[in-house]
């Protein structure tokens, strides 16, 4: 099972109190930039087993690269394309274990072997997605899906 660096307790409960810790991060600041830079550090240093952490957001029919930790990445995704448009098009959350494996899958960074993309939609209006790789397959579990999205619903109330 994975953990989430010095937190303790069942995994759950390790996300709870991350999403509280973001609540506390954002409490009192309006600028959005700052929120979602401040979420993706958050989740980057917390996380372990993740190479890219980061946000795109949706802006005239398409994904736009926002804030996020890791290697260089791409800044345009098409509605629809690889595992971010994809989710976003459906607005649903993804859990990929072997990226390699996803049609039409956008390789960013050669070491990422699996993903998790997480929607965030507010008021019924998608505002972006929440992306995290990992160079190692079949990283993301359920339990890791469930908290990410306490995490992104967090996040998105503050947006």
């Amino acid at each position: 099972m994975f953990q989430t660096k010095n937190y303790t307790g069942t995994l759950p409960e390790q996300y709870e109190t991350l999403s509280k810790q973001l609540e506390a991060l954002l409490e009192g600041e309006t600028d959005h930039i700052s929120h979602l830079s401040n979420a993706s550090a958050l989740l980057n240093y917390f996380l372990d087993d993740v190479n890219w952490v980061g946000f795109y957001l949706w802006k005239n029919n398409e994904l736009v690269l926002g804030p996020f930790q890791g290697l260089p990445a791409c800044v345009r995704i098409p509605n629809g394309k690889g595992v971010c448009g994809t989710s976003a098009n459906e607005r649903k959350t993804l859990r990929v274990k072997d990226v390699h494996e996803f049609p039409g899958h956008i390789a960013c960074d050669a070491a990422s072997n699996s993903e998790i993309v997480v929607p965030m939609i507010k008021n019924d209006q998608l505002l972006g997605v929440l992306d995290i790789d990992s160079p190692l397959k079949d990283r993301f579990s359920e339990e890791d899906q469930k908290g990410l999205e306490l995490f992104v619903n967090t996040l998105v109330r503050f947006l």
